[in-house]
């Protein structure tokens, strides 16, 4: 039974009866289409106006665009749907998560790494501000996960970091800040991805975690932020085989399910246990993860039926559709169940005042408020933010701060700064290292990882070297990214001709602006510093220590030194 006085929904009398006269006027497939988020592919008006009339969905989702071409696409969106549209957007790092041209705040380890919660409720009130300022109401963030297994590729500094307590702190005062600018939070990845090493974006990851690990960890983090007031949940393609079978003993090891698709998590685990009385939606269906699992005309309605309430993205949407009809059809996904998911979408959209937003005409905006994208207040926060979290994991030779009447001469090496993998968000760096260095009177000179100097790769000695430079600086900007199976330092394969050889006869310092545990491929270097965001704003922090203009403040929230020996000196 649903209670929609209760948290999350906290509905008054007539936004109840909104809730329940509104499913009253809906037919079946109306009904479905409430149940769908898809991707959005166009801002032709006119194809907009046809979609919204045809599926009808409860929602959509756009990746980043200008601040106004994302506003005019979800205005024409709500002008044309009967009933308001929950928009979503991935505000995992600021606005810049649907605007290009808003705020990249910083990546959760980044802000973790302040140790300062206020960051974490200003990265939140940065996000929902610019969110809405383009028509968002709803945020996929704050990323929940704990980031228990280094070699993880997805989480990483997407996460809070390897502390649940931390996690929880941070994850609270984010979501404040999210909520007063009027935005809908959906934590995620339900039931906690973190502790696989693999990607559930390209197959069924797993949660190894014990009963008792389990509760201790990601269940507490759940628990806490579900009183708190989390509106929405977003289930992963992730296994938790220890609390599948202690919720159904008779189930065997083939037969458990990703949470997507597991009564067990969804309803014993996450209703039951952890009280949550909200949304459920899943992760994106166009994952593998999800796909492996069954057979899709399958796990269409079964998602549904399973206890989700939300069935996010499509391969094709109108195939998809069908699935659903026909799940109903065949008595996967039953009548009660369809009305219980799309009496909780209507609430939620009821605890936002979206039905009343529609009347006022205040579902989007006013263009003039897009003024609010990367404003000066917005910047200033993160220019703070920068500073706070900059982190010397270590100098065990001395070397910094550098000065350029003793480290003219710099050799720079960047490491990853491409355009490979999912939906990546971060900044390119190469030139912008080079140039900043250069305004503070330092000489540098890019090693070129596409057209190699054969010469020096094959003949080059330690003297010829030492002649031309006085320090080897690594830029590493490596992001973890969708669909993508390891973060590691990939060297050019021809001689690892840009590894650092050289460590013991000329000082190298390494300064990553991504993954943080890069020590694990290089604990030959002395120097070592994590920046977790490759923003404008971080790399002048960074700039700013290393040259001793400003101190270190951040405080790693993760081990930087992945528990292996040899890396600490």
């Amino acid at each position: 039974m649903i209670n929609l006085k209760a948290n999350p929904f906290y509905l008054k009398e007539e936004d109840i009866s909104w809730v329940y006269n509104t499913l009253k006027s809906m037919n079946l497939k109306e009904k479905v289409g409430q149940l769908f988020c898809p991707v959005g592919i166009t801002d032709d008006e006119e194809e907009l106006k046809a979609f919204v009339n045809k599926i009808k969905p409860g929602g959509m989702m756009y990746r980043p665009g200008k601040g106004e071409d994302i506003r005019r696409t979800h205005k024409v969106l709500q002008d044309n749907s009967k009933i308001p549209l929950l928009l979503a957007a991935n505000l995992e790092a600021g606005g810049n998560g649907i605007a290009v041209d808003g705020t990249y705040f910083g990546k959760q380890m980044q802000v973790a790494a302040t140790d300062d919660e206020k960051m974490a409720y200003k990265l939140g009130l940065v996000a929902g501000r610019e969110g809405r300022a383009v028509g968002c109401n709803w945020a996929f963030a704050p990323i929940v996960d704990i980031d228990m297994n280094f070699r993880n590729p997805i989480t990483n500094v997407r996460t809070y970091g390897s502390d649940p307590k931390r996690v929880v702190k941070m994850a609270k005062n984010c979501m404040k800040g999210m909520n007063e600018a009027g935005v809908a939070v959906s934590i995620k990845h339900f039931p906690g991805d973190g502790v696989d090493e693999r990607d559930q974006h390209l197959l069924s990851s797993v949660n190894s975690l014990s009963v008792e690990e389990w509760d201790k960890t990601y269940g507490m983090v759940y628990k806490e932020m579900i009183e708190a007031g989390a509106q929405t949940v977003m289930a992963g393609h992730i296994m938790l085989p220890s609390y599948s079978k202690k919720l159904n003993p008779a189930l065997k090891d083939e037969e458990i399910m990703p949470a997507t698709l597991s009564k067990e998590l969804l309803n014993d685990l996450l209703r039951e246990k952890l009280g949550f009385n909200g949304l459920i939606a899943t992760d994106a269906t166009a994952m593998i993860g999800f796909n492996v699992a069954e057979k899709r005309e399958v796990a269409v309605p079964k998602a549904i039926a399973s206890g989700c309430d939300v069935f996010l993205f499509n391969k094709n949407v109108e195939e998809d559709f069908k699935f659903m009809l026909k799940g109903i059809e065949n008595n996967i996904l039953t009548l009660e169940r369809v009305d219980e998911a799309v009496i909780r979408i209507l609430a939620t959209k009821a605890a936002l005042g979206l039905h009343k937003q529609k009347k006022e005409n205040t579902l989007v905006f006013d263009e003039k408020e897009l003024k609010v994208l990367k404003c000066q207040e917005h910047e200033v926060w993160a220019k703070e933010c920068a500073d706070k979290s900059v982190t010397l994991v270590k100098d065990t030779q001395k070397l910094l701060p550098i000065i350029k009447e003793k480290y003219k001469r710099i050799r720079l090496y960047v490491l990853g700064d491409t355009d490979d993998g999912g939906f990546k968000e971060g900044e390119k760096v190469s030139y912008k290292v080079k140039e900043k260095l250069e305004n503070a009177g330092f000489e540098v000179d890019i090693f070129d990882n596409k057209r190699l100097d054969f010469r020096e790769v094959f003949e080059g000695g330690i003297e010829e070297l030492k002649a031309k430079y006085d320090l080897a600086l690594y830029v590493a900007n490596i992001e973890t990214a969708s669909n993508q199976t390891t973060v590691r330092i990939d060297w050019i394969h021809l001689m690892a001709a840009n590894a650092p050889w050289f460590v013991r006869d000329i000082p190298t310092m390494f300064i990553s602006m991504a993954n943080p545990y890069h020590l694990l491929d290089v604990p030959m270097i002395k120097t070592f510093i994590n920046a977790y965001s490759s923003s404008e704003y971080v790399l002048d922090a960074v700039i700013e220590k290393i040259t001793g203009k400003s101190e270190f403040k951040g405080i790693s929230p993760v081990d930087p030194f992945c528990n292996v020996w040899g890396t600490r000196f």
